[in-house]
């Protein structure tokens, strides 16, 4: 499955109600609930000796990836469009692959 055809398939089951305002109410306000839920599953691993349920973890990245494609939608982009200015906005930043000095010295 494409970057694409994920989203066409994920924003079948969108509220399609919903004003484009609201879409990207929704989008980003998902992201930031879903993200917490991962960070939880983590800090209950590192700091509270709990196992790491990865099964757990890759349902809320896909819940994550979920809200991604309706906050894309929302302000008119398609996930490969998005990950593609991401790519290259990483290009530019690290030419070479990561760098710790340019990442601590990093022009914007």
């Amino acid at each position: 499955m494409t970057i694409n055809e994920y989203q066409t398939l994920a924003m079948k089951t969108r509220n399609k109600e919903m004003s484009q305002k609201d879409t990207l109410i929704n989008g980003v306000m998902g992201l930031c609930g879903e993200s917490g839920e991962a960070i939880d599953l983590v800090k209950k691993h590192l700091a509270q000796g709990h196992p790491l349920n990865q099964e757990e973890l890759a349902k809320e990245l896909g819940d994550i990836a979920w809200y991604l494609a309706e906050t894309a939608l929302a302000i008119g982009y398609s996930l490969e469009e998005i990950f593609q200015m991401n790519i290259e906005k990483l290009k530019k930043r690290y030419p070479e692959g990561f760098d710790q000095e340019k990442s601590i010295h990093r022009e914007e």
